[in-house]
C-alpha cells in the first residue's frame, strides 16, 4: 500500500555522494525537525525528468526556501555516482540534495515502486513529490507513469 498523508516516513538508508565520497544517509536524519520536499523521478538522465521535472525544482528552489522549506531532495533508483553526475549536469549546486535508492528498497517500503522490467529499466520509483514535515507526510503529489503533472515544482509550490 502506498504511503499517504499523515504517515511517517519509514526508517531506511539512502546514498548521497558528497565531498568525502558516497555516504549512507538515514531517512530519519533527512526528515528530522525539517520541512522537506522529496522529489522522486523514474530515472536520472531520462528525457522528462531532465528536461522538465528536476529543472522546475532547481528554478523554483528559492521560492520553496522562502516558503518555509528547509531542504529539497531528489531521489531515483540509480546509484549515488549517477545521481551526483546528473545533479552536476542539471546545475543543482547546493539547492537540491541528490539521493540514490539503488535497490529500490525505500521506494518499495513506501509503496511507490514501479516495475519497468519490460522496458529494460528494472524496478524504479514512481514519479512523485511529497511535502514531509518532521518525518510525517503532509502532502503527496503522485503521477501516473509517463506523466509529469501533479509532481511539478509549480503544482507543489501552489499547494504549500
Amino acid at each position: 500500500m502506498a504511503i499517504s498523508v499523515g504517515d511517517r516516513i519509514p526508517s531506511a538508508t539512502l546514498q548521497h555522494k558528497g565531498p568525502e565520497g558516497v555516504q549512507q544517509v538515514l531517512t530519519d536524519d533527512i526528515f528530522r525537525e525539517k520541512k522537506v520536499i522529496l522529489v522522486s523521478v523514474t530515472g536520472a538522465f531520462t528525457p522528462g525528468c531532465s528536461a522538465q521535472h528536476l529543472p522546475g525544482f532547481v528554478d523554483k528552489s528559492d521560492d520553496f526556501f522562502s516558503n518555509g522549506i528547509d531542504l529539497i531532495a531528489c531521489m531515483a533508483v540509480n546509484d549515488a555516482f549517477v545521481m551526483d553526475a546528473w545533479g552536476q549536469d542539471q546545475n543543482v549546486g547546493d539547492k537540491i540534495m541528490m539521493l540514490a535508492d539503488g535497490s529500490a528498497s525505500f521506494s518499495r517500503s513506501i509503496g511507490m515502486e514501479l516495475d519497468l522490467t519490460e522496458r529494460g529499466m528494472g524496478m524504479r520509483s514512481l514519479r512523485f513529490a511529497m511535502v514531509v514535515e518532521d518525518g510525517v507526510v503532509k502532502n503527496i503529489f503522485p503521477d501516473e507513469p509517463g506523466i509529469i503533472e501533479n509532481s511539478t515544482a509549480e503544482n507543489v509550490l501552489n499547494n504549500l
